[in-house]
């Protein structure tokens, strides 16, 4: 009787460490000292591969005026070219690949709060049809992309000069700049990111839901990375070597990473006590939160509240 061949079976370390055919990503957070508006030339910026998670409490709007690059708004990518302007709405995971030499045209990223005193283009901002992960990217007439890459050069002088009013003509060249891609735009067609990347964004995702602190009495209920792996029906070594593999960091470090990142928020932008900030973030007295800040930052959670808002 003829012998069946064995299946082979494969160590899940090894498994994980093989090409997932995905792009090395830095996971960034956005600063927490920057301003409310950010205007940048991408010739004079240039950006790097990356992948940034949620609650980044921003608008970004980029145009393209030469290059490519894969760009990632949830779980749907798109193959950026010249003439392309994107819409990532505050609440998606990003990712970006830069895919040539070239870097052409501008991005901007806009916090809620500059909207101040304009109620009407806050409104816009909140119902306008791109700032969706399926329907972020718009492929414009050349002569539309002309003039969105002038209205961008203006909003970036603008923002450079000294004008008493300079906001009031920001405002009005980001209104035109949305109604200009608006009328002449059509929506590039999207793709389903791999399945490798799906995990790394559900992974980012997962951690930032463990973050939602509004008032003192919220606690933080920190997850392990076997928790994250179970919840998302991975083995913990698979995805710790996926993560690994495609960050540089594994599970542990980013979940100690966005820890100390909500502390540095938590420190910058309330007014709370360092024991109030300490119960938060789940840890059991305010000596284990400043003795973990301190291994992690090189410097006390006073001292870094204080070198911060002096």
């Amino acid at each position: 009787m003829e012998r069946t061949a064995k299946i082979p079976r494969h160590n899940l370390i090894d498994f994980a460490e093989q090409n997932f055919d995905l792009p090395f990503f830095s996971v960034n957070q956005y600063p927490l000292d920057s301003k409310l508006f950010v205007v940048e030339n991408r010739n004079n910026y240039p950006i790097e591969d990356y992948i940034s998670p949620g609650r980044r409490d921003f608008y970004k709007v980029f145009h393209i005026s030469s290059g490519t690059g894969i760009l990632t708004v949830g779980l749907h990518k798109y193959e950026m070219q010249t003439n392309q302007i994107a819409f990532v709405h505050p609440d998606e995971i990003m990712s970006w690949q830069t895919t040539s030499e070239e870097a052409g045209g501008h991005f901007c990223l806009i916090h809620p709060n500059y909207f101040e005193g304009y109620s009407h283009v806050a409104k816009l901002f909140r119902t306008y049809p791109f700032f969706l992960e399926d329907n972020a990217v718009i492929k414009l007439p050349n002569n539309v992309s002309v003039s969105i890459n002038t209205n961008f050069s203006r909003i970036l002088s603008e923002e450079r000069s000294t004008n008493e009013d300079k906001k009031d003509a920001i405002i009005i060249h980001l209104q035109m700049l949305l109604l200009e891609a608006k009328r002449a735009g059509k929506n590039i067609a999207n793709t389903p990111v791999s399945e490798s990347y799906s995990y790394i964004h559900n992974f980012l995702s997962l951690l930032e839901t463990n973050f939602q602190i509004h008032h003192k009495n919220t606690v933080v209920r920190l997850k392990t990375a076997s928790e994250f792996a179970e919840e998302l029906h991975l083995h913990p070594n698979y995805l710790n070597n996926l993560v690994k593999t495609q960050t540089g960091k594994t599970l542990s470090n980013h979940i100690q990473e966005r820890l100390m990142y909500e502390a540095k928020a938590l420190l910058i932008k309330t007014d709370w006590d360092i024991s109030s900030i300490s119960y938060s973030l789940g840890f059991s007295n305010q000596a284990a939160f400043t003795s973990s800040f301190k291994r992690m930052e090189r410097i006390t959670p006073s001292r870094f509240r204080k070198n911060m808002l002096s």
